[in-house]
């Protein structure tokens, strides 16, 4: 053991101390709280993700003729098809939904202020990426959602003046939905989005390890106490706990809601009831109450305030000479949102 322990020092020149300088970075107490470990939490079920839509790609045939069929088989004949598939489907939903909530405490605690201003845009492309993962996954399986989902989309993307035409052209691979179609949303699904999000979530890690991470101070923390923890192995042990957590309601949803097939594709009965997923409700349901080019370029507006919102409220605070205007803007935001779809869940 000594000889092969000195080939590896001579090659991996880095000791024990090294390690635990790289890896056992100070924690600050706040992060004691489960609530502050949502940012670990869509990294464990972007991994879920990983993991299972490899195992799914296996016997998934990206095309119109074989799609439909092929999902149905791994759902009803191959084994435990149909947990892999429903456990894909529920990673990504509570994904969509963990990062959406990170998000929101980031904002809601003003950590995205100087210097982290380029951290919380980093964070609004990995919302971004996430929410057209999930359009672009149930888009594959072929079904009315999937095929009138992609036909609506593409149309949304027509109405932008300039460049609208050229996008639908380039996801549809022509002017309509056809046989290019779905081996295009397969490859930004499987390849162009998962890794653009890990070179994100790596940038996004290197400047949270630059910069650190942002302190927060509760009225029942002792002033005198230690103000971090180590990272190994409390903070560890955490993520593990939250990791198993998810794995058991993962597993439990997966078993009592798993995921079913609808009806095939046809693209010659347009469905009369028809709704994209929960997570694009506010968005269905602004574009059904403004006309579409107005709808479309208000909502690419508020995505561009959402991305450069740190510089927006720094300017704010300055007019107004108030630090605590966000909480108000981020209240009415959240209750618009929540809103919106509540209202389309019930109509």
């Amino acid at each position: 053991m000594g000889v092969i322990g000195n080939w590896f020092k001579e090659r991996l020149p880095l000791s024990g101390v090294d390690l635990a300088e790289l890896t056992n970075e100070p924690v600050p107490n706040h992060m004691r709280r489960w609530w502050w470990c949502l940012g670990g939490t869509p990294a464990y079920l972007f991994v879920v993700q990983i993991v299972t839509g490899i195992l799914l790609a296996m016997y998934y045939q990206p095309s119109p003729e074989t799609a439909f069929e092929s999902i149905g088989r791994i759902t009803n004949e191959v084994s435990f098809g149909w947990y892999i598939r429903s456990v894909h489907k529920w990673a990504a939903t509570l994904m969509i939904a963990a990062v959406v909530l990170h998000q929101m405490r980031i904002y809601f605690t003003a950590a995205y202020r100087k210097p982290r201003e380029i951290n919380w845009m980093i964070g609004m492309c990995l919302l971004l990426c996430t929410l057209l993962l999930g359009f672009t996954g149930y888009s594959l399986v072929f079904e009315q959602l999937s095929y009138w989902g992609v036909t609506v989309a593409s149309n949304i993307c027509d109405t932008v003046p300039v460049v609208g035409s050229t996008i639908k052209q380039m996801l549809l691979g022509g002017e309509a939905y056809n046989e290019n179609t779905i081996p295009r949303f397969f490859i930004l699904h499987a390849a162009v989005l998962p890794t653009l999000m890990v070179m994100l979530i790596g940038l996004h890690i290197a400047i949270l390890r630059l910069q650190g991470i942002s302190e927060l101070q509760f009225e029942d923390e002792p002033e005198a106490g230690p103000k971090h923890f180590d990272f190994f192995p409390d903070h560890l042990y955490t993520e593990l706990i939250v990791g198993l957590v998810l794995m058991i309601l993962l597993s439990v949803l997966a078993t009592l809601y798993p995921a079913g097939m609808g009806t095939h594709a046809d693209p010659l009965t347009t469905p009369e009831h028809i709704k994209p997923e929960w997570f694009f409700y506010p968005s269905f349901l602004w574009l059904k109450w403004f006309p579409g080019t107005f709808a479309v370029l208000s909502s690419g507006f508020i995505v561009f305030v959402m991305f450069v919102w740190p510089f927006i409220d720094a300017m704010i605070c300055k007019i107004t000479k108030r630090d605590d205007i966000y909480v108000w803007i981020g209240i009415a935001g959240v209750f618009m949102l929540v809103g919106m779809t509540v209202w389309e869940a019930l109509h």
